[in-house]
């Protein structure tokens, strides 16, 4: 029975290290093989990495069809992306895909931010004198999957490496209930959402 004991603590120590190795491994840098037609922006946009972060990765070297390139770690994780995916979905349906992009950027915006948290949840789930940051939070349409449109915003916000004119809101003009928006500074107006700083 002792022996058997030992047994079982060491099969969990060894899958215990195991699973350890494989989710460090999963977020270490790649190598990927570069395809006909591949850009800096092209690559970065579709695996959500800072093109900045992808060029310095690759000491901005041309890309050369059949040559490896190096694909940094993700400064965003899977689950970060996944849900400002469905804050983008809830938040820009029916607005333009340049929109989706922008609701992406305001996120990642305020993550830089000092006026915001810190993190990416942080900033999505912010609730301030009793009231969201964002509506989807409150009303749960956040939690509705999102779509690939939105998955493929996020991922070009992320490439962008946020900017977007500095833009940390966005409202509706026509639905706005909040006079205190409209004081802040427009950097641009997309659909039926205004961009602001």
């Amino acid at each position: 029975m002792q022996k058997l004991k030992k047994l079982i603590v060491a099969a969990g120590v060894m899958l215990s290290i195991s699973a350890f190795t494989l989710t460090n491994q999963a977020d270490a840098a790649t190598n990927r093989t570069i395809q006909s037609g591949d850009t800096y922006w092209k690559v970065a946009k579709g695996f959500g990495i800072p093109v900045n972060d992808l060029m310095q990765a690759n000491n901005s070297k041309p890309l050369m069809t059949g040559q490896n390139m190096i694909l940094p770690n993700a400064t965003i994780s899977a689950a970060d992306k996944d849900l400002m995916a469905r804050l983008v979905r809830a938040e820009a349906v029916g607005e333009p895909y340049a929109g989706k992009v922008a609701v992406a950027v305001v996120v990642l915006n305020r993550v830089k931010s000092k006026q915001f948290p810190n993190t990416v949840r942080g900033v999505i789930y912010e609730k301030s004198n009793g009231y969201y940051a964002f509506t989807p939070v409150k009303n749960g349409e956040i939690n509705k999957q999102a779509d690939a449109q939105s998955k493929k915003a996020v991922n070009e916000a992320i490439a962008l490496g946020g900017k977007g004119n500095g833009s940390l809101f966005f409202y509706n003009p026509k639905t706005a209930t909040s006079d205190w928006v409209s004081t802040r500074q427009a950097t641009v107006t997309i659909g039926n959402h205004r961009f602001a700083r």
